[in-house]
């Protein structure tokens, strides 16, 4: 209980004041579309570019941990659309937009704030090895299904070609190469802009959360209600619970099993809707998830931060 409401309550504070802030129409909706631009396309960007231009990256990125996180989303998206195909009769690019809802869990907006306040900024690092692999890995795989599905003889290399575009058009993808690149080449950034990139980072969250539940106002949990219970059981139960067998099996740290767990545990984030809508395909499915998972994860965070050893 301790951990409920020390832990989680307050990260969904600041997201449920966000929905009420908009809800009560405290606070407009073209300033919540604003605030998301900021923090989508800047700030959470520069977090992950200072996070990892930082890390120890030989010491950080443990491939124990790495393969029983990926190995967890990669069943989740196959659970998804193979359960969406065959068990609930939707057409392939359904499918694989219902099955990228099961892929992409909340890592950033949920996953970082509830480590952090469950173990410390010191336990982040484990995160931000996830986080930098996390949107090529889900996006390369999302998108390179969705296009072979819809190919409809292209050529490969056109298909390849819309792989790359979609993903290094990304603002988050962009900030974790350029992380890489600074990190790797040891390049010294100036004092001024060390300083300035601290003061939109110590923003991001914060901001992020708040800009979260004001987006969670547009949505409305409705209809395909079996699809959307299908969804939450796969992304909130099982991808944690493979991510949590594998990492045994392969003696995964202590640490590193609390960030994967944890973060395999999270919501679909905003990015499965932004993923449906991009191909305008199961939104109202994705929407939901987004809505109602992102409320499930109160209890499922609780429950697995218990389990957590």
């Amino acid at each position: 209980m301790q951990a409920l409401l020390d832990v989680i309550l307050p990260v969904f504070v600041v997201i449920g004041s966000g929905y009420l802030a908009v809800w009560m129409m405290w606070f407009p909706q073209t300033g919540v579309d604003g605030l998301m631009r900021f923090t989508q396309h800047f700030a959470i960007p520069c977090l992950l570019f200072s996070a990892i231009s930082k890390i120890d990256l030989g010491h950080t990125f443990d491939w124990a941990l790495l393969i029983s996180f990926y190995t967890g989303a990669f069943a989740g998206f196959m659970l998804g659309l193979f359960g969406a195909r065959l068990v609930f009769g939707r057409d392939w690019e359904d499918a694989i937009a219902i099955g990228f809802c099961c892929l992409f869990s909340n890592s950033v907006l949920l996953g970082l704030p509830i480590t952090e306040r469950a173990y410390g900024a010191d336990a982040l690092a484990s995160n931000y090895a996830i986080i930098a692999l996390h949107s090529p890995f889900c996006y390369g795989v999302g998108i390179s299904v969705m296009e072979v599905a819809r190919a409809r003889g292209k050529a490969t290399s056109q298909v390849a070609g819309t792989v790359l575009k979609a993903m290094f058009s990304n603002a988050l993808i962009l900030g974790i190469v350029l992380g890489f690149f600074v990190n790797v080449t040891g390049i010294s950034l100036p004092a001024p802009v060390l300083g300035g990139l601290d003061l939109i980072v110590r923003a991001a969250l914060p901001a992020a959360l708040f800009g979260l539940g004001g987006v969670l106002v547009q949505y409305r949990p409705e209809g395909d209600w079996r699809v959307i219970g299908y969804v939450c059981l796969v992304a909130l139960v099982m991808h944690p619970l493979i991510t949590r067998l594998l990492g045994g099996v392969l003696n995964v740290s202590q640490g590193g099993m609390r960030s994967a767990i944890i973060t395999a545990a999270m919501a679909p984030g905003i990015n499965a809707y932004i993923f449906a809508n991009m191909y305008g395909r199961a939104r109202r499915v994705a929407a939901s998830v987004v809505l109602l998972g992102t409320a499930l994860s109160i209890v499922s965070a609780w429950l697995w931060l218990g389990l957590v050893p």
